[in-house]
């Protein structure tokens, strides 16, 4: 199968922060490249479009757009022109 992604992903397993309005979710970043990243979690439902991922552990704040749902795990794309 032919890669069509522009940059190449990291596989990495950290703790990360859905926040929004408020609210936080729990989840699990499995990859991860200067323009988005790949999350576990528990349930999508409830997961705004738009939202704050936080990355404790290194320091890290993204404003992210949700590209793509499938079961337990979601693709976003990083908001360059807003990162934090």
């Amino acid at each position: 199968m032919e890669e069509k992604r522009k940059l190449r992903r990291s596989r990495v397993l950290k703790a990360g922060t859905i926040s929004f309005g408020g609210a936080a979710i729990s989840c699990a970043v499995r990859n991860l490249t200067r323009s988005g990243a790949m999350l576990d979690v528990a349930s999508p439902l409830g997961v705004p479009r738009e939202f704050t991922l936080v990355i404790v552990s290194d320091d890290i704040r993204h404003e992210c757009r949700i590209v793509w749902i499938k079961e337990k795990r979601i693709g976003v794309s990083f908001r360059l022109d807003r990162e934090s």
